[in-house]
C-alpha cells in the first residue's frame, strides 16, 4: 500500500487492534466491543476519496460522529486507517478480525459478549458485508449487532443467510427510509428523552444493547451537540427525511415539466 501523503517518512501501518471496548454511558451495562469506520464521506491522506455511508440522508448533517471527539485528527486517522485496511487488504483484515475474536476475552463463560459493528460508518459494499458474515460464523459465542441505513443490501444479502448471532436494526434518516417495513427492527433519533417518552418508545440511553435485544421500535436521543441539535429542532430523523424526500420529488417533477400525455392533451 502506498504511504499516505503527510506520512512520507513512515510506511502505512495496519491497525494493531481492531475491536475496542465501548466506553460510552449507554455501554456501561454489558460487555460491548466496537468496530468503527469514519462517518460518511471524506478523503484519505493519499488523496483518495471514500464514502463509508452510501445511503446517508439527513443524518449527514446531524451525525454525532461528524463532530466532537470523532473529528480529532488522531481519532479520524484511526477510523480512516480501519477503512483503508478493509478496502486495500480485505483478506488480511478479515484474517486479523477472525484471529482477534478467537482471543479468550471473547469466549464464554465470562457472560454474553457483544460487538457493535459501526460505532460510525455503515455497510459500504456487498463484499464487506459478506466478509463480516463469514467472520460472525467463526465466533458463534459472540453477538454482533448494528444500526444501518443500508436496507436493500441487508435484505438481499444478509437476510437469506444471516448467522443466528447477527442482529441488525434499521435507523431512520437515510435515503432508503421508505423501504423500512413495520416488522423490521428500527430506531429513530429524537431531539431529547422527553420526545422519546411522548412517543411511547423505550430509550437506548440506558443501554445500547436495546439495539440487539429491544422491541421492534426504539428511540435514540440526539447527542448533546449544539449545532446538530439546532438543525434537528423538534423533529425526528424520520420526519426530517420524509420532508427531504418530499422536496426532492417536487424538484424532480419541476425538472420533468408538465405531463403532456394527460387527459387535457389527448
Amino acid at each position: 500500500m502506498p504511504a499516505a501523503s503527510g506520512e512520507s517518512h513512515q510506511e502505512w501501518v495496519r491497525p494493531r487492534v481492531l475491536l475496542r471496548r465501548m466506553s460510552s454511558q449507554c455501554a456501561a451495562h454489558g460487555n460491548i466491543w466496537k468496530w468503527t469506520l469514519p462517518a460518511w464521506a471524506g478523503r484519505f491522506a493519499d488523496g483518495r476519496t471514500y464514502n463509508a455511508c452510501p445511503s446517508a440522508g439527513v443524518c449527514r448533517d446531524l451525525c454525532f460522529a461528524r463532530a466532537g471527539t470523532y473529528r480529532f485528527p488522531s481519532t479520524l486517522r484511526a477510523h480512516e486507517r480501519n477503512l483503508q485496511y478493509v478496502l486495500d487488504e480485505p483478506d488480511a483484515w478479515k484474517e486479523q478480525m477472525i484471529a482477534e475474536l478467537a482471543h479468550p476475552r471473547f469466549q464464554k463463560p465470562k457472560g454474553d459478549i457483544f460487538v457493535r459493528i459501526h460505532d460510525s460508518g455503515d455497510w459500504h459494499s456487498e463484499r464487506y458485508l459478506r466478509d463480516w458474515l463469514d467472520i460472525m460464523r467463526t465466533a458463534p459465542e459472540t453477538v454482533f449487532y448494528c444500526y444501518s441505513k443500508e436496507i436493500t443490501l441487508l435484505e438481499e444479502v444478509a437476510r437469506p443467510e444471516a448467522p443466528k448471532n447477527f442482529i441488525w436494526r434499521y435507523s431512520y434518516g437515510g435515503l432508503q427510509d421508505e423501504l423500512i417495513q413495520p416488522h423490521h427492527l428500527q430506531a429513530d433519533v429524537f431531539p431529547d428523552e422527553e420526545a422519546i417518552s411522548a412517543a411511547g418508545l423505550p430509550s437506548q440511553s440506558e443501554t445500547d444493547l436495546l439495539c440487539a435485544l429491544g422491541p421492534t421500535a426504539i428511540g435514540v436521543a440526539a447527542n448533546n451537540l449544539p449545532a446538530q441539535k439546532r438543525k434537528q429542532g423538534a423533529q425526528t430523523f424520520r420526519t426530517l427525511q420524509r420532508a427531504a424526500n418530499s422536496r426532492a420529488k417536487k424538484r424532480q417533477r419541476r425538472r420533468q415539466g408538465p405531463n403532456l400525455g394527460g387527459p387535457a392533451n389527448r
